[in-house]
């Protein structure tokens, strides 16, 4: 296997699936396959199905009968179920936001840390990219999306800069953004900020958050009752989603009563708290730092 990523929580997440030799399961963020290998090493007669809109990771695919692997967004991930003859599973993994290999290779354009020209699809065959976002977005969008998705408090300031910007030449490379950008960020902080104004573009490019709604929707009716919810999250915006979902089955977080005041819930949490990495993961691993684990049960 090519060092294309490093699984996070390995151990932690797989325990989390509770997994039966016969079982059926998802990986719906294939990525380099350290997750799925160790799932199919625990199978005996049981299948596992990945997915991975990154046609990079086809790369790392298993050779493996009892391994199918599907090159979609997992927001489809009942209808290609479907077409593969699966109608319910064992449990279903995802680990989400971006790939080491995705942040680690410049022409990606998902790393402020390269030079390059801006791109950030998860999909490649995709027809938005990051340049896109930045210069065919109306400002006003922008600024929306620099609050929601960045937490960006000075996103107004942000969205002008861009505008102004924009109409003398099309930002197309990471530098003039950069140069762009410099001077709303804070002194000393400026890493931090750029972090922030990247994820935002990047979640927007790929509609990360409309893909885990769905996706997490999905998979209320696609888990067999006791069978596992697995999530990995890296940023406060889809570990709230996970939370809320986890917890009432929505997104608000809000739990539903039927008639006699019981909860209806679909899920029950098998950790209580949080796991997250232990930092001997995160000296060898640094993007596990953020990484928070959550496990769910089906009801």
């Amino acid at each position: 296997m090519s060092e294309y990523h490093v699984p996070v929580l390995l151990d932690e997440s797989i325990d989390g699936l509770n997994l039966q030799p016969e079982g059926v399961y998802v990986d719906v963020t294939f990525g380099g396959g350290g997750h799925s290998r160790e799932i199919i090493h625990r199978l005996e007669g049981g299948n596992l199905i990945a997915f991975d809109q990154d046609v990079d990771a086809e790369e790392n695919l298993i050779d493996d009968s009892r391994f199918v692997f599907v090159r979609h967004n997992f927001r489809y991930i009942r209808n290609f179920l479907k077409y593969h003859g699966f109608e319910k599973v064992d449990g279903i993994l995802a680990d989400l936001g971006v790939s080491s290999h995705e942040f680690d290779v410049a022409e990606r354009g998902f790393s402020f840390r390269f030079e390059g020209q801006l791109d950030m699809r998860m999909n490649q065959d995709a027809t938005k990219d990051a340049v896109v976002v930045l210069n065919e977005y109306p400002e006003k969008q922008l600024v929306e999306i620099f609050r929601e998705y960045g937490e960006i408090k000075n996103a107004r300031r942000l969205a002008s800069v861009i505008a102004v910007a924009r109409q003398q030449e099309t930002i197309r490379d990471i530098r003039r953004f950069k140069e762009i950008v410099a001077s709303c960020m804070p002194k000393g902080f400026e890493n931090k900020y750029l972090a922030k104004v990247f994820q935002a573009i990047r979640i927007e490019v790929n509609d990360e958050m409309g893909a885990l709604k769905e996706f997490l929707m999905r998979t209320s009716d696609l888990i067999k009752p006791g069978g596992r919810l697995v999530v990995i999250t890296y940023h406060s915006l889809e570990d709230r989603l996970v939370k809320n979902f986890i917890r009432s089955g929505n997104f608000s977080g809000k739990v539903e009563k039927d008639f006699y005041g019981k909860a209806i819930v679909p899920w029950e949490l098998v950790n209580r708290k949080i796991i997250v990495p232990s930092e001997e993961e995160i000296g060898r691993n640094p993007r596990a730092r953020s990484a928070k684990l959550r496990i769910a049960k089906r009801i």
